[in-house]
């Protein structure tokens, strides 16, 4: 019996060795030990995940998956993750992620009960330790034309075109934590980046958990998104730019709760309306005018300074920061805890964020302020704009019921 239980582990080892050289596998692998005794017990490993897939991957709910190298879901290929599945990263920065190509899906439906999660395999994680989740898609993007596309910050991929309801899969209740390991100074991953992704894509109760980076970035594209948690993120929590239009419903934002860590988060939100980090169009075709929905955003406080931290001066601790002609229309907002409430960037020529506010496509409807110092700062360039022009209904704002949508699957 010992004897078969070796030919097993060659038989393993050359099927891996196949799937390596080709860099394709659809094989479901179920391991077992003969014990001698005529019985089977499964053997405790793992299952190394890596490489550019051109053809269909299937995980099992029974094996344990850990994502090693770059995983890269190619052109009319699905990434199908089942209820339940924890997958864990190898604890080595930016080149340790999951790609979800153009023309390619992710299936990852989990549920309350039985989430999918995407983690570090470091005993003791942290931010950081893996890079993320990145879908590209088809959908409209500011910087380019027709079916042109532009090239993703992590693993160099095309993304962007004119299919608006483009579909890169589904996810549901997906947990992402320790994520956004970065590349260099200006490269880094996002727990999940959306990349040109279209408004066919299902997107619903996601959280972002303990990320170094941004939590949810939406570059371009039409993808709606709703019950989204981001929480202890050390960069942005959500952040969009390159002409993004979908609709945020429910998102809950937690900022990291103690001020004497040496890192803690940054925006809540940061939205532009295009992008100019790397050289994109600075001349858009169109500015970001997303609707975002009812949203609760819990900071650490307006008199909070941070010794060690990336806030020294309180009252400049920024819950929103709205720049570079970016339009929205936020509904229902709760805000606790900030120097800042909503800060207001541009100018009156190339960053027309000041008149997207005079022209009604800006706008806070329904917001209640907590413990913040300032509710709009207005450097915009326009100076006749008052707070009444862009903020209605204070008072009003209930935010979103977290407590009900996050129980028993967030962290």
């Amino acid at each position: 019996m010992r004897n078969n239980f070796l030919l097993s582990l060659v038989a393993l080892t050359l099927i891996f060795t196949s799937c390596a050289n080709d860099d394709t596998a659809d094989i479901v692998l179920n391991i077992t030990n003969n014990n001698g005794g005529g019985g089977s017990t499964p053997v405790n490993t793992d299952v190394f995940l890596s490489g550019t897939y051109t053809e269909d991957l299937t995980l099992d709910a029974n094996i344990n998956y850990k994502i090693n190298g770059s995983l890269v879901i190619a052109d009319g290929a699905t990434l199908t993750i089942p209820a339940g599945v924890t997958i864990e990263a190898l604890a080595a920065g930016s080149d340790v992620y999951v790609a979800i190509s153009q023309g390619a899906q992710i299936i990852a439906e989990g549920t309350a009960d039985n989430p999918i999660v995407f983690t570090s395999d470091a005993s003791s994680p942290e931010a950081g330790d893996w890079g993320g989740l990145i879908l590209l898609g088809k959908a409209p993007i500011n910087s380019v034309t027709g079916t042109a596309t532009s090239t993703s910050e992590i693993a160099g991929l095309p993304y962007g075109g004119n299919i608006a309801d483009d579909n890169s899969g589904a996810l549901k209740y997906v947990r992402i934590e320790y994520s956004g390991g970065s590349a260099d100074g200006q490269s880094e991953n996002n727990g999940l980046s959306f990349y040109g992704v279209g408004n066919g894509t299902e997107v619903d109760y996601i959280q972002i958990f303990e990320g170094k980076d941004d939590g949810v970035e939406f570059f371009g594209g039409t993808v709606n998104v709703s019950h989204v948690a981001v929480m202890n993120l050390q960069d942005d929590s959500i952040d969009w730019t390159e002409g993004y239009s979908g609709t945020i419903t429910d998102a809950y934002i937690q900022h990291i709760q103690n001020p004497t860590e040496t890192l803690n988060s940054d925006k809540a939100f940061e939205c532009d309306g295009y992008n100019d980090d790397f050289g994109n169009n600075s001349d858009p075709l169109f500015f970001s005018s997303p609707t975002v929905t009812n949203v609760t955003i819990v900071g650490v406080g307006s008199d909070n300074t941070f010794q060690d931290g990336k806030i020294i001066d309180a009252t400049a601790y920024e819950a929103i920061r709205l720049r570079r002609g970016t339009a929205a229309i936020f509904t229902n907002v709760n805000i606790t805890g900030f120097g800042e409430a909503f800060d207001v960037d541009g100018n009156d020529t190339s960053d027309p964020t000041g008149q997207a506010i005079l022209d009604d496509e800006l706008q806070v409807n329904n917001v209640t302020f907590t413990d913040v110092t300032t509710k709009f700062k207005n450097d915009t360039g326009v100076d006749t704009l008052t707070e009444a022009d862009f903020i209605s209904g204070e008072g009003n704002g209930t935010g979103t019921d977290f407590a009900t949508w996050g129980s028993g699957w967030t962290r």
